[in-house]
């Protein structure tokens, strides 16, 4: 992901209520990590992680002065990576396949028959998330994954707590049952 600029026209501003606007470098240094997996749980493709979080960064650095500090920074975040992710996956290049002239060299290096079990298990749970439609999937990640609490992702997806109680509750499920078929037949 690209640098950022050394310029922070953000820095020093001051919301209605007084809470101290933190700069873009602030942001950025302090919740980028959280930004790329946050993306890649939301269904970005791993070749365009560094792109759709670029267009989160911008989209911060544009907003950040409008922050008003009702939420919490990262709930704000977290907000502004669903809609993006949800616009990227929507987009119709993303559908299709990118033929290439010659298949991608694993650089990793493994002994014999040993399996790349980080790989693996990302590649499993990114592809269980998959079954999942956006709603229930969105409540999953941020609360299992990224730790929010229930009224925080509430607020991010902009629905009722009841509801977003009741989405994790049906994901979970789904994911159980795609779990145990997952098992009965490995691929």
């Amino acid at each position: 992901m690209a640098r950022l600029p050394p310029t922070e026209p953000t820095q020093g501003l001051v919301t209605p209520d007084r809470v101290p606007v933190p700069s873009l470098r602030t942001v950025f240094d302090e919740h980028a990590r959280y930004v790329i997996r946050t993306l890649r749980h939301f269904g970005v493709k791993e070749a365009d992680v560094d792109d759709v979080a670029q267009e989160v960064f911008v989209t911060v650095h544009r907003k950040l002065p409008e922050f008003e500090g009702r939420s919490k920074l990262r709930t704000w975040l977290y907000a502004i990576c669903l809609r993006i992710a949800s616009d990227y996956r929507r987009r119709a290049y993303v559908v299709r396949e990118r033929p290439t002239s010659s298949p991608p060299v694993d650089g990793g290096e493994r002994s014999g028959d040993e399996p790349d079990t980080s790989l693996e298990s990302r590649t499993f749970v990114q592809k269980l998330l998959e079954t999942l439609d956006e709603d229930k999937r969105v409540v999953l990640v941020l609360y299992e994954i990224e730790g929010l609490t229930m009224r925080e992702v509430a607020e991010v997806i902009g629905c009722p707590l009841q509801t977003a109680y009741s989405r994790l509750h049906a994901a979970r499920e789904l994911l159980r049952e795609a779990w145990q078929r997952a098992e009965k037949d490995p691929p």
